[in-house]
């Protein structure tokens, strides 16, 4: 089969060929976008799960939708103990800027993008004396507003200011935040501080936020009311059909063909996970010698892929870790795919909880393991136990 013409595409962010599976998830959206332009109140969103699911191709689906109503959109990705402040000024800049050419009053746009770059230059973490970020505006930071140095002020401030452009023009302003999950406690609070003064006054600006699973845990332990502040969506596996779609789509528009034997097999092998279906359809596709796709031809490349998951996408992870982290791993991998309780980790490993609290902790903030309840963590990423039962120890 001709490489150059193989549609599929496994990658990190990478949109696949056919989005399969998650038409529930762009119709909420839409009533989102449709219910925020008629001035309806509507919460942000939330979308969690596993590591491969899809959840960062959907955000960036989610912002090209918003772009095609002509709203303005920025997008970070958090990272941990990296404060939101600056990522999130860029972001509201770069909204800003998709609205500002249609907006008729040139002095609130620079009222604003006052404001802006007084919230950003306004950095309690920046060390004395250095430079702060230069977010390129042309003039010249305001005072009295989103400048207090108080992050759950500023950013309320900052936002309803955002909203208010926004509304004079009848669109609105979506902020996509990836890996939210790492955005800090501290961070966290203000975020949906500012969420839910905006879900209060009907401000055009809605969050959509992306993480794992134990992401709605998070947002929860910040502010007790967040549980009714975001809409969430917990992004799983496609089933049969979907899966199914995911391959044969791309494939027809390519004249190429599976057999019901091949979809079998592949399914098997993918678990339906986005990612896998993915990776097994290239690699599939790459070593048949015609169409149809066999199951076969499945058997003979299941292997290749196999190889290239567990280098690429588990073993790139696998190699984060440190020696004990990994023992930890090791130790979790054991018990089986479910959720583990931490009490059985230590026994496996003859240690006492409170011993490990360091490898678990680590292991958490490096996105490799979450707690899916108190006392009880699960991998981050499907199929990581396997993958692991399979190394030396």
């Amino acid at each position: 089969m001709d490489p150059v013409r193989n549609p599929y595409a496994p990658g990190a962010g990478q949109r696949p060929p056919e989005l399969a599976g998650r038409d529930r998830e762009l119709q909420q959206f839409e009533v989102v976008l449709e219910r925020v332009a008629r001035g309806r109140p509507e919460r942000s969103m939330v979308l969690t799960g596993l590591r491969g699911v899809g959840k960062t191709v959907l955000l960036n689906t989610f912002k090209s939708m918003a772009m095609q109503r002509l709203w303005g959109t920025g997008k970070i990705e958090a990272r941990p103990d990296q404060s939101i402040r600056r990522p999130v000024a860029a972001a509201l800049h770069m909204a800003i800027r998709e609205l500002a050419p249609r907006h008729r009053a040139p002095d609130r746009i620079e009222a604003f993008l006052g404001v802006l770059k007084a919230f950003a230059m306004r950095d309690p973490a920046a060390a004395k004396g250095t430079s702060h970020w230069s977010p390129g505006i042309d003039v010249p930071a305001s005072r009295g507003r989103a400048d207090s140095g108080d992050l759950e002020i500023d950013l309320t401030e900052l936002f309803v200011d955002a909203a208010g452009v926004a509304t004079d023009l009848g669109v609105g302003i979506a902020l996509f935040i990836d890996e939210m999950q790492d955005v800090p406690a501290a961070d966290v609070s203000a975020l949906c501080a500012a969420c839910h003064e905006l879900s209060q006054n009907g401000g055009p600006l809605i969050v959509v936020g992306a993480g794992l699973p134990h992401l709605p845990g998070v947002l929860s332990a910040s502010k007790s009311y967040s549980e009714r502040l975001f809409r969430y969506a917990r992004i799983d596996r496609l089933d049969r059909e979907a899966a199914d779609l995911a391959l044969i789509a791309p494939a027809e528009r390519e004249d190429v063909e599976f057999t019901p034997e091949a979809l079998d097999a592949l399914y098997e092998a993918a678990d339906g996970y986005p990612y896998f279906v993915q990776a097994y359809g290239k690699v599939a596709w790459d070593l048949a010698p015609r169409s149809p796709i066999t199951a076969d031809d499945i058997k003979v490349s299941a292997p290749e892929a196999e190889e290239e998951l567990a280098v690429g996408f588990f073993g790139s992870r696998y190699e984060r870790a440190t020696p004990a982290e990994r023992d930890y791993m090791h130790a979790m991998a054991q018990l089986g795919d479910d959720p583990v309780p931490t009490a059985d980790v230590a026994e496996v490993l003859g240690r006492k909880p409170s011993s490990l609290s360091p490898a678990r902790d680590s292991l958490i903030k490096k996105g490799l393991i979450y707690s899916a309840e108190r006392g009880v963590i699960a991998f981050t990423v499907p199929h990581f136990g396997r993958f692991l039962r399979a190394q030396p120890l």
